[in-house]
């Protein structure tokens, strides 16, 4: 049987698109607060992966076993995610003095209205639930829960070259 196209190699939910899903909710839950492009890369992962924040509903994702590898690319991935959202009006750039930050565009609210399967819905409460766990905290406080799990990621990938034998 002849191909229809070109065939997906990208992991579900991993891909431009999904990325730039996810990001619209978190702008959209945050409204009208901004945040750059660092920032929206550590709330993606966390956004899927709840659970690992204290008292956090079920993760939409399942645990997996090396993390450090996801992490270099997410940061690539959820801009892409951001620049197809941009081009659809369902988030936008703000230019602060620290620098280039997003926000949630005119078509965002319409847009996540729309959004109504089980895990859309799921996706669009663990948002909310994220925003608000850290609407009391600092830049500063955010960035060491950020650097925390960056550093677990660091342990667990020298973990998993002992086991395999790398030096």
């Amino acid at each position: 049987m002849d191909s229809l196209g070109p065939s997906r190699t990208q992991a579900t939910f991993n891909g431009p698109l999904e990325a730039g899903i996810r990001a619209v909710a978190l702008l959209g839950a945050a409204y009208p607060k901004a945040f750059d492009l660092q920032r929206l890369t550590a709330l993606d992962y966390l956004l899927v992966r709840t659970r690992d924040l204290n008292g956090g509903p079920e993760s939409l994702h399942p645990p997996t076993p090396l993390r450090s590898p996801e992490a270099e690319v997410r940061r690539r991935i959820v801009h892409q995610g951001l620049t197809l959202m941009v081009s659809r009006d369902l988030a936008r750039h703000v230019a602060k003095e620290s620098g280039l930050m997003y926000v949630a565009g005119e078509n965002a609210a319409v847009f996540l209205d729309a959004l109504q399967t089980p895990y859309l819905l799921k996706l669009k409460d663990r948002a909310n639930w994220l925003i608000r766990y850290f609407s009391g905290y600092s830049d500063a406080e955010f960035n060491a829960i950020v650097r925390q799990y960056f550093e677990d990621w660091i342990i667990e990938f020298q973990e998993f070259e002992r086991s395999i034998g790398a030096s």
